[in-house]
C-alpha cells in the first residue's frame, strides 16, 4: 500500500512524497531527493521530531530523551521511526531550502474561460501529470509574457490533471486584465506550489465554511475532495459578496449540495440594491447554533475586515470553535496571503 504524504516546511512549501506501507517516512524522504534533519537514524537523537496534523502512523524504537510520552499524545513523531498506515500531513520544523528541496513547477494548458461575470473570471488549465496538494492550497501562477506570479486557491480537487481557479477581475490587475482581454484556451501558464496553511484538516465534528466573494474558490477544492471521501458530520457554507455580479458558480454549488447528503450552504449579498433575500455580511445570518456548542470547526476565506468580523462575531455569541482557520487575501494585489 503507497500513501501520499504531505511535507509542510516552515517557509510555506509543501512537498508531496509517496511511502510504502513498510517504509520509513525518512527513508521515502531520502528517496524523493528531501533531506529531513537526521542525525542518528535510530531514535535516539531527537533531530528528526516533527509534528503529525493529520493521518496515523507507528512508532519503531525510540528513547524517551529523543521523543517524550506527552510530545507523542500531542502528535509529534520521529522520522526514522515513523510508517504510516494512512495518508498524512507531516510539518517539518525546518525551511524547505533547509532541506535542499524546493517548490513543485508545472506547465498548464488554458481550457475554457469563463468571463460571464463582470467581476470574476473563472478558467480551467490542464498541467502536465496530475497535482497533488491539500484540498484548499494555492500556487502562483505566472502571467504570460512577464516575469510577474500572482497567488490563486485551487477550485478544483488534488491529485488530477484538470485544475480550475476562480479569480476576482481587478481593474487594471495585470492576471486580471491577461484573463479578461487576452487569454485563449490552448496558451501556455507556468506555476509553482503547492502552498498554504490554509487546508481541510480530517473531518471529525461539525464544520462551518464562511466564504467572501473569490474566497470561495478553496472551499470548492475542499467539497469536491470530500465527493470522494464522505463524512458523517454537517458541512454548512456561508457565501457572501458585496453585489449580484459577483455571486458564481451557484450551479456548482447547487450539484455539490445533491451530491453531499450533509452539505447546505446560503448567500447573502451586502447591496441593499440588489433584492437578494439575504442582506449583509455572512455573520448577519449565522447563529451561536451554527458553532453546535463549539464543537465546530471553522474556516475563512475572504478579505482582511471579513476575517476579523468573524473573529467579532464569535466572541458576540460567546462561543470558541474547537479549531479556527482563515486565509486574508487582498484583491488589490490578486494574492493570497495565508
Amino acid at each position: 500500500m503507497t500513501y501520499n504524504i504531505a511535507l509542510q516546511f516552515e517557509d510555506g512549501v509543501t512537498r508531496m512524497i509517496p511511502c510504502e506501507a513498510d517504509e520509513l517516512v525518512s527513508e521515502a524522504a531520502f528517496r524523493a531527493k528531501i533531506n529531513i534533519p537526521l542525525d542518528c537514524r535510530d531514535g535516539a537523537c531527537g533531530t528528526c521530531k516533527c509534528h503529525c496534523e493529520s493521518g496515523t502512523y507507528t512508532q519503531g524504537v525510540y528513547i524517551d530523551d529523543a521523543l517524550t510520552e506527552e510530545e507523542a499524545r500531542q502528535g509529534y513523531l520521529l522520522t526514522c521511526q515513523t510508517r504510516p498506515q494512512s495518508d498524512c500531513v507531516i510539518r517539518v520544523p525546518a525551511s524547505s531550502a533547509a532541506c535542499k528541496t524546493a517548490v513543485a513547477s508545472h506547465t498548464g494548458v488554458l481550457g475554457e474561460i469563463d468571463r460571464a461575470s463582470a467581476t470574476t473570471v473563472s478558467f480551467s488549465l490542464t498541467a502536465d501529470k496530475p497535482v497533488s496538494f491539500l484540498p484548499g492550497q494555492y500556487v502562483n501562477l505566472t502571467v504570460p509574457g512577464t516575469a510577474e506570479t500572482r497567488a490563486y486557491s485551487f477550485s478544483s480537487a488534488p491529485n488530477q490533471a484538470g485544475l480550475s481557479f476562480l479569480i476576482r477581475d481587478v481593474p487594471g490587475g495585470l492576471m486580471s486584465s491577461f484573463m479578461r482581454n487576452t487569454a485563449q484556451a490552448g496558451d501556455s501558464m507556468q506555476f509553482t506550489g503547492p502552498y498554504g496553511s490554509f487546508y481541510l484538516r480530517p473531518v471529525e465534528g461539525p464544520v462551518l465554511m464562511l466564504a467572501g466573494g473569490t474566497g470561495l474558490a478553496p472551499f470548492l477544492s475542499m467539497l469536491r475532495w470530500l465527493q470522494t471521501h464522505p463524512v458523517n458530520q454537517p458541512i454548512r457554507l456561508a457565501y457572501g459578496v458585496n453585489c449580484n455580479a459577483d455571486l458564481v458558480e451557484l450551479a456548482t454549488l447547487e450539484a455539490l449540495k445533491a451530491a453531499l447528503p450533509d452539505f447546505d450552504y446560503f448567500t447573502c449579498v451586502v447591496d441593499p440594491a440588489s433584492g437578494h433575500p439575504r442582506l449583509g455580511y455572512v455573520t448577519d445570518h449565522l447563529s451561536a447554533d451554527d458553532l453546535h456548542g463549539g464543537q465546530a470547526d471553522v474556516y475563512v476565506c475572504g478579505p482582511p475586515p471579513m476575517v476579523e468580523g468573524v473573529r467579532r462575531w464569535m466572541a458576540g455569541v460567546g462561543v470558541a470553535p474547537a479549531h479556527f482557520y482563515f486565509e486574508k487575501f487582498s484583491a488589490a494585489s490578486e494574492g493570497v496571503a495565508a
